[in-house]
């Protein structure tokens, strides 16, 4: 994939939609790479929220927001397929991940799971194709999709990540790369395990580390100064743990992501809604609820 050399838009970054015009959409993929790429870099830590389609995208713009991720699991769930069983099919992940790009100014990055594939070379063709659909970044993580073997290992999943890292840095765009390792989604409460595979992954190139399922404070430092300097990400709405961004920040955190959880809640308050009228014959949860006005409006700018 070879791009232009770009040329970049002076307006501030939120200011996009203003110049987005002047841009051709090569020139636009290199300027929201590399605004996501500055978010991981300047001080502060940012969130990073998870649509599952174009219209969640935009609302998500709506609020300010800098930067969103794709969502596997909301994905999956849209599709009504399971998430972590290879159920979603790399044409269907890409193809979703498109329409989240173009829905928006903002760069997205991608959920790409496992990569769709065992060997590394299917993981670094994945990177290829993700960046072809305009994504400024993407993940690739070390669960198999089998449950009764559910995470690669040690040495398959270094290079597998090497792979990844070797066909970002081949693309004319700051992509920005995240490895992942899965383990505590899994059950495997290993956390030395982990911070070995973590260091692995960033010795091999990645640019952000990341390990869903980090309960406590103490788990959080851990693994901050276990990566430093490459930057943590974490998923808030996966589990019991509750931190605001104030104490994520003063953990060290660089990213937050949401994972499934806006899309859960919104399928949540979607099944309540159908519940209620199928069980009581009422229909109270229209009380509050945004109105089709403003909806409407919203999608129309």
């Amino acid at each position: 994939m070879v791009l232009p050399m770009p040329i970049l838009c002076t307006a501030a970054w939120n200011d996009l939609p203003a110049c987005i015009k002047n841009l051709s959409m090569d020139n636009l993929q290199f300027a929201r790479a590399t605004a996501f790429k500055e978010l991981h870099q300047r001080s502060g830590i940012f969130v990073m929220p998870n649509p599952w389609d174009a219209g969640s995208a935009k609302m998500l713009a709506s609020l300010g927001f800098e930067a969103l991720a794709t969502t596997s699991a909301g994905l999956a769930f849209s599709l009504g397929k399971p998430d972590g069983e290879a159920a979603v099919l790399r044409q269907e992940t890409l193809n979703n991940a498109g329409a989240i790009v173009a829905a928006t100014h903002l760069p997205v990055a991608a959920d790409l799971e496992n990569g769709f594939g065992d060997e590394p070379a299917v993981c670094a063709e994945t990177i290829l194709l993700a960046a072809k659909e305009g994504l400024a970044g993407g993940s690739i993580e070390d669960a198999t999709g089998r449950p009764h073997d559910p995470i690669y290992s040690f040495e398959l999943s270094v290079e597998r990540v090497k792979a990844a890292v070797q066909a970002a840095k081949s693309l004319a765009i700051p992509f920005t790369l995240t490895a992942r390792a899965e383990n505590l989604i899994y059950g495997r409460i290993d956390l030395a395990d982990i911070i070995r595979r973590l260091q692995a992954y960033a010795a091999a190139g990645a640019d952000v580390l990341f390990a869903p399922g980090l309960k406590t404070r103490e788990e959080i430092i851990t693994v901050v100064k276990a990566v430093s300097p490459k930057p943590l990400s974490v998923v808030m709405g996966l589990n019991n743990a509750s931190f605001s961004l104030r104490e994520l920040e003063d953990a060290g955190v660089k990213r937050v992501s949401l994972g499934s959880s806006l899309a859960r809640a919104a399928y949540s308050a979607f099944f309540k809604s159908a519940e209620e009228i199928k069980q009581k014959g009422s229909f109270d949860f229209a009380n509050g609820i945004m109105s089709y006005a403003a909806i409407n409006d919203l999608f129309r700018k």
